[in-house]
């Protein structure tokens, strides 16, 4: 049962950074017509639970254009930590 619900933490976690990823270079390739980009406000509608959160557990002095950033990495970090939950588990 735990590894079930790892992996689809996980899964989550995958689905939230790709999509951060994805906006980034969509942000990057559009340059300052990245709000009228569809695709661009689907990954925001994606990711905007996520950033929100991140905004609200981070202290105020970071700045809001680095959330982000801050978000990707910390999911990152939450992938890694969960694939090292998933192998402890095999390994049990």
């Amino acid at each position: 049962m735990e590894l079930y619900l790892i992996s689809i933490v996980r899964a989550l976690v995958e689905v939230a950074g790709l999509a951060l990823l994805g906006q980034g270079l969509l942000a990057v390739l559009a340059g300052k017509y990245r709000q009228q980009n569809i695709f661009y406000k689907l990954f925001q509608v994606i990711t905007a639970p996520v950033v929100r959160a991140v905004r609200f557990i981070s202290p105020r002095v970071i700045l809001d254009a680095h959330i982000p950033f801050l978000t990707f990495f910390l999911l990152a970090w939450l992938w890694i930590g969960l694939a090292a939950a998933k192998q402890y588990l095999l390994a049990i």
